[in-house]
């Protein structure tokens, strides 16, 4: 079964609560901060930084979840708390591929 990407629910909440367009507008500044979050998850990983990294997780966590993307929220969850490790890389990999899919369903929101 393919889960969505987003939850209905938590982005309709969100629409009402701000306004549809402010909704949208705090999407279209999402997709401008988001891959510079996961840039930097990557960077501060070559470098272990791992204050940056807990900071970059925080961060796509928050955001994420503002959205209803419970999934990618999750995930990045998991990289705040548990910091940097052997199977980093991989996650990381994992999380790039569920932003991808966060996307395509916020993008999808918008004309549907």
């Amino acid at each position: 079964m393919n889960k969505s990407a987003i939850d209905p629910a938590t982005f309709a909440a969100l629409k009402d609560m701000a306004g549809a367009e402010f909704a949208y507008e705090l999407v279209d500044t999402f997709f401008e901060e988001a891959p510079r979050m996961l840039a930097d998850l990557r960077e501060s990983l070559s470098t272990h930084d791992a204050d940056r990294f807990r900071r970059a997780a925080h961060s796509l966590k928050s955001n994420g979840m503002t959205f209803g993307a419970l999934t990618l929220g999750s995930m990045a969850k998991g990289l705040e708390l548990g910091g940097i490790g052997a199977s980093t890389a991989s996650a990381l990999d994992l999380l790039d591929a569920e932003y991808g899919r966060v996307v395509v369903a916020l993008k999808a929101s918008r004309h549907g």
